[in-house]
């Protein structure tokens, strides 16, 4: 998976937007303003993304490439590598996954308007 096939399958979503709020090396995803994917922007090792945390701990068992999120809240975030040993499709629903909570946990008349 590249950063551009990411970053495409994202860019459709309602309300996103993308910001450096850490540095030029590091990519946020947002919807609304409110963040549901970082990484590094250069070489895209890794994405942390938002996850159920009853799921986050079956994902974390089933697959190696699926650990805590670095640098966050280890029961709410994933990192996952995007070297291949996690398949591309469930990286892309798990980065829709993490959209879909962070759309839930917003107010309800900012949700209307996405």
């Amino acid at each position: 998976m590249t950063l551009d096939a990411f970053r495409a399958h994202c860019l459709a979503k309602p309300g996103f937007s993308e910001d450096f709020p850490f540095g030029p090396e590091t990519l946020v995803f947002r919807v609304a303003g409110e963040m549901f994917a970082l990484m590094d922007a250069d070489g895209f090792v890794s994405v942390n993304l938002k996850c159920d945390p009853e799921r986050a701990i079956e994902l974390r068992e089933r697959y190696e490439g699926i650990t805590p999120g670095y640098h966050m809240n280890k029961q709410h975030w994933n990192t996952v590598v995007t070297d291949g040993s996690v398949p591309g499709k469930l990286l892309l629903e798990l980065a829709d996954h993490s959209y879909d909570l962070v759309r839930a946990s917003l107010p309800k008349k900012v949700r209307d308007l996405l």
